[in-house]
């Protein structure tokens, strides 16, 4: 084989291997999901297997397979270009790089020149998956023995479909004039995420820790719950989030409710749309709007009320006792009202608790005001659910001047909720702006034209806003969709 033909080879298949290795990490390296349930699984097409037909069809033809090698490289460099999320080179991506590429050499030197690609792509996975479990095991061992030498460590869980990150925060929040307090950072809430966490950032004299639980799949959750087995759980608000990976509502409180999974488990928070019964040590919050009458479970025992939602903040009563913080949107209030309930069972009043709310912060890109240029931009970007897009909108319409909302609409769920998403932004906003092709369809459909913008390429926002927002306008960020959905 021709030393040019061989470099080019070498390309091509890193090329090939930083196209899958890319999605893979997307999709929390679970290769199924990659397959069955891309939102681009066009992508494969273009990007996979048209490139690597082309190349086997080349080199057999009369070895021109270097052209077909740096056409892709061309190609898959303007894709790179084009995402919002690219590749991170973890230590688990440059081993699986690295592998790749010194399987196919080995192969392609070993049997004469064939130049083989598929198999090397596909098997650098799955020795890379065994290698991080051998890693995983060792590191689990490793934070089991740093929270067990831990004494008095209090273990908060907290779960949710909508507001998990949230709930933690504000958690944390209230209990660390009390108590040195940690939780776990920015959205980690995975088994592998929480053990790196324990052994990497966890202090030793920390005496709550807040842990996060999120889940694409039935029993994520548990294990999560029985590693850490917390003494106080929340579990806020179920809805069909991810309803694609768990395919039913009564599969979704399931999995949520495993967090209950605690050997040491003293009293845990639920939220009425689990639709659970209250026992000694479970006890249901909610409202008295969202309780069916027709349910046999009883009313919730703690009751949140009159609540009040404005562009400077929130209150609201707690089983007739008032709270407020500079926090926006109506559904926080049940976010809040989770973590004062684990405050209060921890001991702190309600004053200890009304002073910390006082200082409360948003999560950022949660409904985060943020006042630029003469113009309101409320930044809810990672809030990517019906209830809080549709309390973001309710709250927008109380702003009396033009109205902007960019968004992608709602991920992993059924067409009706994004056809209520269009319904109510063509009800509040002057102009609609929405990003991607996913949902635009649905958008086209319920949005008046005049007021319909359609932003294909998101790296041209900027030059987007210059042209069609002024100072005096209200900016929403409704969810941010990566460019891979």
């Amino acid at each position: 084989m021709q030393i040019v033909d061989l470099i080019f080879y070498v390309l091509f298949l890193g090329a090939m291997s930083y196209y899958a290795i890319t999605n893979l990490q997307w999709y929390s390296y679970k290769l199924n999901r990659v397959i069955f349930h891309h939102t681009k699984a066009w992508w494969h097409i273009v990007y996979f297997l048209v490139p690597y037909g082309a190349y086997q069809f080349a080199s057999y033809i009369g070895g021109y397979g270097f052209v077909v090698s740096a056409i892709y490289l061309v190609a898959l460099y303007l894709w790179y270009k084009s995402l919002d999320k690219p590749l991170v080179f973890t230590s688990r991506v440059k081993k699986y790089l690295g592998l790749s590429i010194f399987l196919g050499l080995f192969m392609t030197l070993a049997f004469g020149g064939h130049k083989a690609v598929i198999i090397p792509i596909f098997l650098a996975y799955f020795i890379s998956v065994y290698i991080e479990k051998m890693l995983f095991d060792s590191f689990k061992k490793q934070a089991k023995a740093k929270l067990d030498s831990m004494d008095d460590l209090i273990v908060v869980g907290v779960t949710a479909s909508y507001g998990k990150t949230s709930i933690k925060n504000f958690i944390a929040h209230i209990l660390k004039s009390h108590y040195s307090t940690y939780a776990t950072p920015r959205s980690v809430n995975t088994l592998a995420g929480v053990i790196k966490d324990i052994n990497q950032d966890l202090p030793n004299d920390t005496k709550v820790y807040v842990v996060e639980m999120g889940a694409r799949g039935e029993g994520d959750i548990a294990e999560i719950a029985t590693f850490v087995n917390p003494h106080y759980a929340v579990v806020g608000k179920i809805g069909p989030a991810h309803i694609e990976y768990f395919k039913t509502m009564e599969n979704i409180r399931n999995t949520k409710m495993e967090i209950l999974k605690s050997d040491r488990l003293k009293e845990a928070f639920v939220h009425q749309s689990a639709m659970v019964k209250p026992t000694e040590h479970i006890h249901i919050f909610g409202t008295k709007e969202d309780y069916d009458i027709s349910s046999p479970l009883p009313l919730p025992e703690f009751i949140i009320s009159d609540v009040v939602s404005t562009l400077d903040g929130i209150s609201f009563e707690l089983n007739g006792t008032r709270y407020s913080a500079n926090i926006l949107g109506k559904f926080n209030a049940m976010n809040i009202a989770a973590a004062i309930l684990v405050a209060k069972s921890l001991g702190l009043d309600d004053e200890s608790i009304n002073k910390a709310l006082q200082t409360l912060q948003p999560t950022e890109h949660r409904l985060q005001r943020i006042d630029a240029g003469g113009k309101v931009i409320l930044d809810d970007s990672f809030n990517g659910n019906i209830d809080g897009m549709m309390a973001s909108f309710e709250l927008a319409s109380s702003y009396q001047g033009r109205k902007v909302v960019i968004t992608p609409g709602l991920v992993e769920v059924d067409d009706e909720l994004n056809i209520q998403v269009a319904k109510k932004a063509n009800e509040v906003f002057d102009l609609v702006v929405v990003t991607g092709d996913l949902n635009y369809k649905i958008f086209k459909e319920y949005v008046d034209e005049a007021k319909l913008y359609k932003l294909e390429d998101k790296s041209k926002m900027q030059d987007m806003l210059v042209e069609q927002t002024v100072a005096g306008d209200l900016i929403l960020f409704a969810n941010d969709a990566p460019s891979f959905v």
